[in-house]
């Protein structure tokens, strides 16, 4: 599938001249596949998860946000590719629009692909993420270490699949401490929190 087909629904669902997101025309990828963690503070304040997968961002929305304490089991509902842009995106959209609120980068970094198949052999990393099992290691400002994403069936939003995030417990030393408060929280890019975003109406 081409980067245009990867962001078709992205871009059918946003209107350009309204909103400063991006449209995902410049950004290649880089040496290493990036992460972001964004605030989203829109009709229900959520995480955004987003790992790189060759030139899309592959995203899903974290009710409560990762966690570094490996016996939180988090939530995660897959929505549509971001471009790789998207990760330093922090602003306003617009009332009306898609998603429209406010939205901070929490974190970002690079990730180092770990899935592999039942024998130890390296598995593609977005073959891994199609048969609904992919491991990684983050490298971030906040979130560190091996995480795991692992689709499920039967949720509560009944077809519509669903993930959980979790922080591997194995080799963990760092002291876990949860998810902080989302309103108090500060950007990963200019030390805002969701407030003073929304108070300068900054849309990006």
């Amino acid at each position: 599938m081409t980067e245009k087909d990867r962001l078709r629904d992205y871009r059918g669902k946003r209107d350009f001249a309204r909103t400063r997101e991006p449209e995902g025309r410049g950004a290649g990828p880089g040496e290493e596949p990036r992460f972001v963690v964004q605030i989203h503070d829109a009709s229900t304040l959520h995480f955004d998860f987003r790992l790189q997968v060759d030139d899309v961002l592959k995203s899903w929305s974290v009710p409560k946000g990762p966690s570094d304490d490996p016996h939180d089991k988090r939530l995660a509902m897959p929505t549509e590719d971001h471009p790789l842009e998207y990760e330093e995106f922090e602003g306003v959209i617009p009332k009306g629009e898609y998603g429209g609120g406010t939205v901070i980068v929490w974190d970002h970094g690079t990730y180092e692909p770990l899935s592999h198949d039942r024998k130890g052999r390296p598995v593609d990393f977005d073959e891994s993420i199609e048969r609904g099992h992919a491991t990684f290691r983050l490298r971030g400002s906040k979130l560190h270490g091996e995480y795991a994403l692992t689709r499920f069936r039967g949720g509560q939003d009944g077809d519509r699949e669903a993930w959980l995030l979790v922080k591997a417990g194995k080799g963990s030393r760092a002291r876990a401490h949860g998810t902080p408060d989302p309103y108090r929280a500060r950007s990963a890019l200019t030390g805002r929190t969701l407030a003073q975003v929304a108070a300068d109406g900054d849309e990006g």
